[in-house]
């Protein structure tokens, strides 16, 4: 296949990717940017939508991301979390959306029912003036529904990649008018557990279709495959040791694995939380955490994937609306997830994968806030530790004694 004659359908077959994860140019190649909106020249009515949003002036991702979009380019655009990277592709493809015409126009993928969800109100908030109607494609939702809602027409589909391609794969959900492809968190969708999902996926869109991806964190070889599909796409790229969030304090506790719970327990009397959220890596982590705290009395919520959607829902909405302050979770919630009181991050487990990091710590400080990420290591996970330091090029300071410090 030769790489000036490529289309969107082309995409390698998983033997032959190796060959793209050596040469292709990492650097940021798009500089152009936008001090306001109004430097966009968009429609009034998404003009009013942005600002009814709460959006007063672009964030930084904005100012560069929003313009390619609307170009017509292929997009790879990386920024820190919290930075507006939703707002961005839902600016940038409502802008390329014909409201005239009731067909899928813009298709946003995400790795989670949660994200998506919480994509799919972002869309409906901005695009309120436009009256764009958005339908979210996720796992338990009602297929017959989800049918019956494409036969009335929609502009916007936002989804988890399982369900999307059986809709696509049952003629549901057509794409012939599709103008642009969104991958949030990309570099996780186009990790083993999503590929073939999205190889699928990617082969069933027009080839006039753009591609935007969209991630905190964009590992080499994720770029280097992207190649596979995307058409001289304009990058929008930061270094590893730029992604570390400057609002975030990040500390570390060196202890023995039975000594965690009584050191949780002494944070939470030593420490003011307004929300919290706690990382463990597995299922069984996050609900032997649960049962722990709850039993010394402590109102915490759990999440993770082997929950009914209802109910990892139900446990959403309790701590978006601060009901319980204190989310038990996998890494589930690692990604884009916004809770806006969240001022503290533990990660009662290391991550095993550096990547994970910067987005589990992320979810405090958002919105421009302070934050604080606590690390619980064992005495061999120190190595693992330096690991990270070294990759984000960052200090994580061990946690002091006196715990007023930490503010």
């Amino acid at each position: 296949m030769e790489k000036d004659n490529k289309t969107n359908n082309d995409v390698k077959k998983e033997g032959e990717e190796k060959d793209f994860f050596d040469d292709t140019d990492m650097g940021s190649n798009w500089d152009e940017t936008v001090e306001n909106f109004d430097e966009l020249n968009i429609k009034t009515d998404l003009l009013r939508g942005i600002f009814a949003y709460g959006f007063d002036k672009p964030s930084s991702i904005q100012q560069r991301a929003i313009l390619p979009i609307i170009k017509g380019r292929d997009v790879i655009a990386q920024a820190q979390s919290g930075s507006g990277k939703t707002g961005t592709f839902v600016i940038g493809s409502l802008e390329l959306i014909d409201v005239t015409k009731l067909e899928v126009q813009a298709l946003v993928l995400a790795p989670t029912r949660e994200l998506a969800q919480q994509i799919y109100n972002v869309y409906t908030y901005i695009g309120e003036f436009l009256k764009i109607k958005v339908l979210n494609l996720i796992g338990g939702t009602a297929v017959r529904d989800s049918k019956n809602a494409l036969e009335n027409g929609v502009h916007v589909v936002v989804g988890s990649p399982g369900r999307v391609l059986d809709m696509l794969k049952k003629n549901h959900l057509k794409l012939a008018y599709l103008k642009c492809l969104i991958l949030d968190e990309a570099d996780d969708l186009l990790s083993k557990g999503f590929l073939e999902n999205m190889k699928d996926i990617i082969s069933l869109i027009p080839p006039e279709c753009r591609i935007n991806l969209f991630s905190a964190t964009m590992p080499k070889e994720i770029v280097n495959l992207s190649s596979n599909f995307m058409n001289d796409p304009a990058k929008i790229l930061v270094k590893n040791e730029e992604l570390t969030l400057l609002g975030i304090k990040q500390y570390y506790i060196t202890l023995k694995k039975e000594w965690k719970l009584e050191t949780l327990m002494n944070l939470y009397k030593g420490l003011d939380i307004s929300q919290a959220i706690i990382f463990c890596n597995s299922i069984n982590g996050t609900e032997n955490l649960t049962t722990d705290m709850r039993s010394k009395g402590h109102k915490v919520s759990c999440i993770h994937s082997g929950l009914p959607m209802n109910e990892r829902a139900k446990v959403m909405s309790e701590f978006r609306s601060g009901v319980t302050r204190v989310l038990i979770s996998t890494d589930l919630t690692a990604r884009g997830i916004d809770v806006y009181n969240v001022s503290i991050v533990i990660n009662y487990d290391l991550p095993t994968q550096k990547e994970t990091y910067i987005h589990r710590i992320g979810r405090s400080g958002r919105f421009g806030k302070k934050g604080n990420a606590i690390n619980f290591i064992l005495p061999e996970e120190k190595d693992q530790l330096d690991m990270i330091q070294k990759f984000y090029d960052t200090h994580i300071e061990q946690l002091p004694q006196d715990l007023s410090e930490i503010k």
